[in-house]
């Protein structure tokens, strides 16, 4: 190129480095820097279709760009690189001169490194928004056949394979600044956070694992061995009750319409295994209970297993998570202040790189203004309500699912699910959910797609941002809704026996474990979150791999092998599996999601951060292996935070306060037994320390039933031995009315839900305002720089005023680089 700067490119020898930086324009072109590859099927190089692809290739001429046309057997590979005047105009474009612009020394360019990544970042630009005088796009065009597809190529990964994307280095610290160079900012700031994240998360599944272990030092207590005398039944011709002659509710065998039936009707939930205590048979009773061997390590009883999870440290850990969710962020914007400062980041302005870009692509561009419609946002508004609705509607469609499961189970051949029909609905239910999840999330996507295209943004960071809020938002639902049922509606629209609630008028609706509705929670998290940290990953790894091992397997069966090396090293990228804009964004939403269970919930599932611990380990080395060894190049982006996403993570903190206060107060056991404790318990009456102040809860915990209140007591087998039976609810006969316990728990209940918010709300305020966002040390630094360019300003202003008091230069450069201004620590406050 004559008459034009060239860059000149810092290479070390071949082998496992790459491309560093550019830092000279002072050579011409002697070598070519093919970065960009666009490619097309053979085929349409003699059909129509070529001059179309003629037209685009042209206009890509036009605008500064070189083209190199090599041809394979069935592909045609089209290398694209920018001319060094494309470089100069965005310099000069993002030019911030300092000082007055006659002084020719403060007027000069601050010189700005022309990356590899900047390279690709323009031309990935302008391919993307270059347009025929038809109006095509490229995406128009591959659409149509015109090119298959297109890509970055990968250069000099060979130091990144060698140090960071390798198993074995699971427990090595990420060389962030060489994923920066190669990958750009916005993949560098993605594994900054999932690093620091995962280095959060070891006092969080620590805390939750001593939580957790914790509740085996409940075996023991009184309150957990007495469950197993929690019912008694009176006799009518004995005329007394008959300690250990245990009959729940839901032990008579009534038909669909109250008929005499041989066995557990279809639609009735067999008795769960009982608790330590129970007997063999119940007299009278149509057929006999299963027993269960005293209390053992080898052998938990349903409330011992609840008690590894609900019990007094429930509530401290809670608030725990609440103080380490606040203080997890508040440390990684500090943690990116550090990181972005030292990019030289810290005052980059992302829509003005935007508009730049758009001038070097199109000179005549014109600036589109903001814009809001009331019309287009109620019309978002109103769709995206009726998605979250869809959303809830899955979930009934779960709950419909888990009645005729459980109808089902009942009557089954297979002994285990007769016997163990709570647990096998849990289960079975929490994999319909997870495939749910899977299917929902490819609708949720193009729905979140069509409505951002529906509402115009402005820009490409605009609409990733609106993207970002409506795909979560319908995520999150279909996530969580399940969840939510299971917290605070399962067996709690259910009536009482006599006039129970039917599904259809036909299946009686299902009922919470034998144990609570926090065995429900724990086995549907556990379940859903161990599967998408398992299957997940696996999926994500070995798809990709596959996937890649069939393409190269494909194109070595024609043992064609070609000998032009820039040919090989082009045939080789296209090989790899495709990426897209949504590659990265998909990471994100993963992380994300897993964060919420990690939060939300937590206090029925204290393991949740423990399994986030190992799944991130393993999540941080998939991502490298599958963007270095399995997929092409992603396009280099530059970002100086995590956009919305840190919004997303505030919000989620938030919920996890209300949805863990709600689920101590209104899902687990601990409010009943501190009432029970403080208003009814035996320590009232007899006031003598020795005596466990919760004996005789569960008993308390049970309200009475007549059976002759049955629709039909005549047809139901075995009432006539058994008069009264005890179920979980707080109702007194004969009207079965909520009793006064019941009202009296329920406004302790919305008492501790709003001392609890507020209280870890409080914390939350108080930790955010404790840990500054901002490192004092990264302030200082760019305090000074401010102050050092003023006095630069102000000696050269004197100067041109004939040198009165100008006084010494001040020493420090008016343009520092990053490495002379950075230099924070870890433990800068």
């Amino acid at each position: 190129m004559q008459g034009e700067e060239s860059l000149r490119i810092l290479v070390e020898p071949e082998g496992d480095s790459f491309p560093l930086m550019e830092i000279s324009t002072c050579e011409t072109e002697a070598s070519e820097q093919w970065d960009y590859v666009l490619v097309a099927q053979r085929h349409t190089q003699r059909d129509p279709r070529q001059a179309r692809q003629q037209q685009f290739l042209e206009e890509l001429r036009r605008k500064g760009f070189h083209i190199k046309v090599i041809r394979d057997q069935k592909q045609v590979f089209f290398g694209i690189r920018a001319d060094n005047s494309v470089f100069g105009l965005y310099r000069t474009l993002l030019l911030e001169p300092e000082g007055p612009a006659p002084h020719a020394e403060l007027a000069a360019p601050t010189t700005i490194p022309v990356t590899t990544s900047l390279r690709i970042r323009i031309v990935n630009f302008v391919v993307m928004n270059n347009k025929t005088s038809a109006g095509e796009t490229f995406e128009d065009l591959m659409k149509d056949g015109v090119f298959e597809a297109r890509f970055p190529l990968h250069k000099g990964e060979g130091r990144l394979k060698k140090t960071w994307a390798r198993w074995r280095h699971m427990f090595r610290e990420q060389p962030v600044d060489e994923i920066r160079n190669y990958f750009g900012e916005k993949v560098a700031l993605y594994f900054v956070w999932l690093g620091w994240y995962t280095y959060m998360l070891v006092p969080a599944a620590l805390t939750g694992l001593l939580v957790f272990l914790s509740g085996f030092s409940l075996f023991e207590a009184s309150q957990i061995r007495a469950c197993g005398r929690w019912e008694r039944c009176i006799h009518p011709k004995r005329g007394r009750s008959r300690p250990g002659a245990l009959q729940s509710c839901s032990a008579f065998p009534t038909g669909l319409t109250g008929r005499p039936s041989p066995s557990p009707p279809a639609h009735f939930l067999s008795p769960p295994a009982p608790f330590p205590g129970f007997p063999a048979s119940l007299p009278g009773s149509p057929a006999p209970l299963p027993s269960s061997p005293t209390s053992s390590p080898a052998h938990l009883s349903p409330p011992q297993l609840t008690h590894l999870f609900d019990n007094d440290g429930t509530v401290v850990f809670a608030i725990f998570m609440a103080l380490w969710a606040t203080v997890f962020l508040e440390i990684w914007k500090r943690q990116r202040a550090r990181v972005v400062l030292h990019w030289d980041l810290y005052v980059w302005d992302e829509e003005q790189e935007e508009m730049a870009l758009q001038l070097i692509n199109c000179p005549d561009y014109k600036l589109r203004p903001y814009q809001h419609s009331y019309l287009r946002s109620t019309v978002i508004l109103v769709l995206t309500l009726l998605m979250i609705c869809l959303m809830i509607g899955m979930a009934h469609v779960l709950v419909v699912y888990r009645v005729l499961a459980s109808a089902l189970f009942s009557s089954s051949a297979v002994p285990f699910l007769e016997e163990q029909v709570t647990t096998a609905v849990v289960v079975t239910g929490a994999l319909v959910h997870y495939v749910t999840i899977i299917i929902m999330t490819k609708i949720n996507r193009c729905v979140a797609l069509k409505l951002c295209d529906f509402e115009m943004p402005r820009t490409f960071s605009e609409r990733e941002s609106r993207f970002t809020i409506r795909f979560f938002t319908l995520q999150f639902f279909t996530h969580f809704s399940s969840l939510i049922y299971i917290a605070f509606i399962l067996g709690r629209i259910n009536g009482h026996p006599g006039k129970s609630t039917r599904l259809a008028g036909l299946w009686k609706l299902e009922e919470c474990h034998a144990s609570g509705c926090m065995m429900d929670l724990f086995v549907q998290m556990a379940i859903i979150m161990g599967l998408k940290q398992t299957l997940s990953n696996c999926v994500e790894y070995l798809v990709p791999w596959v996937t890649h091992k069939c393409r190269s397997l494909r194109a070595s069966e024609s043992g064609h092998l070609p000998r032009d090396p820039e040919l090989r090293d082009w045939r080789r990228n296209y090989l790899l599996n495709p990426v897209n804009t949504f590659s990265l964004f998909d990471e994100f939403m993963e992380m994300m999601i897993q964060y919420g269970f990690t939060t939300i919930f937590v206090a029925a599932f204290p393991l949740a951060p423990l399994l986030a611990l190992f799944s991130n380990l393993v999540e941080i080395r998939l991502d490298a292996i599958k963007m270095v060894w399995l997929q092409r190049r992603l396009v280099p982006r530059k970002a100086k935070d995590i956009g919305t996403w840190l919004q997303v993570l505030e919000t989620i903190g938030v919920l996890a306060v209300i949805a863990n206060g709600m689920v101590i107060a209104f899902t687990s056991e601990f409010i009943p037994r501190v009432v029970y404790k403080y208003r009814y318990s035996p320590c009232l009456k007899e006031g003598n320390s020795t005596v466990d102040c919760l004996k005789g809860y569960v008993n308390h915990s049970l309200s009475v039933f007549h059976t002759k209140d049955f629709q039909d007591p005549d047809g139901i087998e075995g009432s006539e031995n058994v008069t009264l039976c005890r179920y979980r609810d707080y109702r007194n006969p004969p009207d079965y009315n909520f009793s006064e316990q019941f009202w009296f728990l329920l406004a302790i209940r919305l008492a501790f839900v709003i001392l609890f918010e507020h209280v870890a709300l409080c914390i939350k305020l108080i930790a955010a305002w404790f840990v500054p966002d901002i490192p004092q040390s990264v302030k200082n630094k760019v305090l000074e720089v401010k102050y050092q360019r003023l006095r630069e300003k102000m000696w050269h202003g004197r100067q041109r005023l004939g040198g009165v008091g100008a006084g010494s230069r001040p020493p420090m450069p008016a343009h520092p680089t990053p490495a002379s201004i950075f230099s924070a620590r870890s433990t800068d406050v």
